[in-house]
């Protein structure tokens, strides 16, 4: 543990990796601050909103907090099985995609996972924007762009810092939901909300599906923040800490989404922040509320950026061979992603917004595929065996583009397509099934199944053991010494 602080306290602020590999000598952080940052992440608005549709769209009380609790358990498993990868693996999530498409090839759901995580950028600067423009007494679009700034500085300093903040964030958002808890309680007679009980299948598994795609959605990234601990980190802790994190957040913050629409009277739907924060008061108390809102928001915010960065960096770098990220290009990524997502917010903050994100749910159905494969392949085929080096090699063992991956993962997304339930596109089954959306059981189920039975047959040769670039390193150094040695003996 002595070594561990000693070298977090020796890491610059401002993150010097960016898509790298980090080696053994640079790894610190503690399991907690996987179970605080997830938890900060995850004790927002915007989850709570997410809670409330689910009374909001016709479910009572009682099974709507079961069916979320459910979602949140089986969503939380899959994402936390993508997090336990990155200490073991020490690379951003969406690389080790080169092993299942190709090192070319996972520039395909690269590109999509891009233009979700722009979408929930600027869904997230909008409800910011409003908080913000309430504790300032600005506008809606002054609250965004000061927001937006802030959400620049934290992505650009990294890891370290945004690990800072889930900290922060997490503490925060504890009182504040505490209070708000209380206020609710003190106000809603919960008793007589949890006695209307009205089971219905379709209202029953839209919680589940509203919980489950929350959770889901941070699969592409979540490796992203586990990468820096140690490799001997136990993959059972990392996936507790994480998802355990992930799932209780998400799921305090849903509980009071649902109690919230149920005693609003049609109230809430279109005013949620304004609704949230009267819960608790006006003057100061409003003030603490409406600044809480914010700051929990600049967690997932930054995360949704930092992810698209990464993203972006990996797509160029799989063309390129290899790419090193200066600060100064991490800034004008960092600069264009935020830019984009600011430019939608002030946009689409009142109108157009509601229609991008039924499209960015609708992009939902672009990865969860990818994440089936990933995970089967991971913990099924390979067996955590990659070979690292040759993730940045397109004549290299995984190759320019993997067949197999990428044509199940089209067969993933295809197959769900009857089954989506969006503004945006509804699938011609949904009517049969009451209107829910069950495309991401239909996405994560078949592709699994798929790719595990192709992969068994006609996979690549998987390597023996992990391959690290600091193994190769420490190879090389050895061949080269042991040929020294040879060559002075003759």
């Amino acid at each position: 543990m002595a070594v561990n602080n000693e070298r977090a306290g020796s890491t610059p602020l401002i993150e010097r990796r960016s898509i790298d590999y980090i080696p053994e000598a640079e790894r610190h952080g503690r399991l907690f601050s996987q179970f605080t940052m997830w938890m900060g992440a995850n004790l927002q608005i915007t989850a709570i909103v997410t809670g409330a549709l689910a009374v909001v769209l016709g479910g009572d009380v009682f099974w709507s907090l079961i069916g979320l609790l459910i979602g949140q358990l089986l969503g939380g498993g899959v994402m936390a099985l993508h997090a336990a990868q990155g200490p073991k693996l020490g690379l951003p999530q969406m690389i080790s995609s080169r092993v299942q498409f190709g090192v070319y090839g996972a520039a395909i759901p690269i590109v999509l996972v891009c233009l979700m995580y722009l979408g929930f950028t600027a869904t997230g600067t909008v409800l910011s924007g409003q908080a913000l423009g309430q504790l300032f007494g600005v506008s809606d679009s002054v609250g965004i762009l000061i927001f937006a700034s802030v959400i620049v500085l934290v992505t650009v300093l990294g890891y370290r810092v945004i690990h800072w903040i889930g900290r922060v964030a997490s503490v925060i958002g504890v009182i504040a939901f505490v209070f708000l808890f209380w206020r609710l309680m003190s106000q809603t007679d919960v008793g007589a909300l949890l006695q209307i009980r009205h089971f219905s299948w379709s209202s029953f598994l839209l919680a589940v599906s509203l919980a489950a795609s929350w959770q889901i959605a941070f699969g592409p990234y979540v490796a992203d923040y586990s990468r820096y601990l140690p490799s001997a980190t136990s993959s059972v802790k990392t996936f507790f800490a994480a998802g355990a994190g992930s799932v209780i957040g998400a799921q305090v913050a849903m509980i009071l989404g649902v109690f919230a629409a149920a005693s609003a009277n049609g109230q809430f739907a279109g005013h949620e922040v304004a609704y949230i924060v009267g819960l608790g008061g006006t003057g100061a108390t409003a003030a603490l509320l409406y600044f809480s809102i914010a700051f929990g928001k600049v967690t997932i915010s930054t995360l949704n950026s930092y992810g698209s960065f990464m993203c972006i960096a990996t797509i160029i770098s799989g063309f390129k061979g290899h790419l090193t990220v200066t600060r100064m290009q991490r800034l004008v990524f960092v600069l264009f992603i935020v830019g984009a997502a600011t430019l939608i917010a002030l946009l689409g903050q009142h109108s157009f917004l509601g229609a991008f994100k039924s499209f960015i749910l609708f992009l939902l159905a672009f990865f969860t595929p990818w994440s089936a494969i990933n995970l089967v392949d991971y913990y099924c085929i390979t067996r955590e065996r990659y070979d690292v080096p040759a993730l940045a090699d397109p004549n290299g063992r995984y190759g320019r583009w993997n067949l197999l991956g990428i044509s199940v993962y089209v067969f993933g997304v295809l197959v769900q397509l009857p089954f989506i339930s969006t503004k945006f596109y509804t699938g011609p089954l949904v009517a049969a099934l009451g209107d829910v959306d069950i495309s991401w059981i239909i996405g994560l189920v078949l592709p699994a199944a798929v790719y595990y039975f192709c992969a068994k047959k006609w996979h690549s040769a998987v390597p023996d053991r992990l391959i690290l670039p600091v193994e190769q390193n420490s190879t090389q150094q050895a061949k080269t010494s042991g040929a020294g040695r040879a060559a002075a003996q003759a």
